[in-house]
């Protein structure tokens, strides 16, 4: 049975969306027109980003950007550079760890494909990830390591593409 209590909470929840799309509220990612970002992001190239786990975050942002598979032309050029900080952590007293915190750091910027042209947008991006080191189970702890690097590199798609997508909503011009 539905209490009082619930019902005003799904009205005052029905109340809130009808205020936000009454102040001008509407998806980032929209596919209706209202916004510019999802078309300009299918319009950027990622370029190579050097080593393993280079090629993991790449990856992650073409997968991001370029997620309707559309064949747009690619106006925009994104280079990013990327590394990942290892922090052992929980010291035991033999001086071993039995915690890696991974910190994962990418600076990008965007230009246009025009040879020469100015620098479109530049962000910065960073995101924590972690695992536990097991003694005697290298292959696991390999395992693991490769995990939180691709959980990394996702969080970090995920960051640099809300980051472009804003850039291309408050500059509809650009895209």
């Amino acid at each position: 049975m539905t209490s009082r209590r619930q019902l005003g909470a799904a009205a005052l929840r029905l109340a809130a969306c009808g205020a936000l799309g009454g102040c001008g509220f509407h998806p980032l990612y929209a596919e209706n027109g209202q916004t510019n970002a999802p078309a300009a992001l299918g319009e950027i190239f990622v370029l190579r980003i050097p080593e393993r786990t280079g090629q993991e975050l790449r990856q992650a942002l073409q997968a991001r950007l370029d997620g309707s598979g559309s064949a747009a032309r690619k106006r925009f050029e994104l280079t990013a550079s990327y590394y990942i900080e290892q922090q052992t952590l929980s010291i035991q007293q033999d001086n071993s760890s039995t915690r890696v915190r991974l910190i994962g750091h990418v600076s990008w910027s965007l230009r246009s494909d025009i040879p020469s042209a100015p620098l479109v947008a530049s962000g910065f991006a960073r995101a924590l990830d972690g695992n536990n080191i097991v003694d005697e189970q290298f292959f696991y702890a390999d395992l693991q390591n490769a995990a939180a690097q691709q959980r990394l590199a996702g969080a970090l798609a995920d960051q640099v593409t809300q980051q472009l997508a804003i850039y291309f909503e408050q500059h509809p011009t650009a895209g």
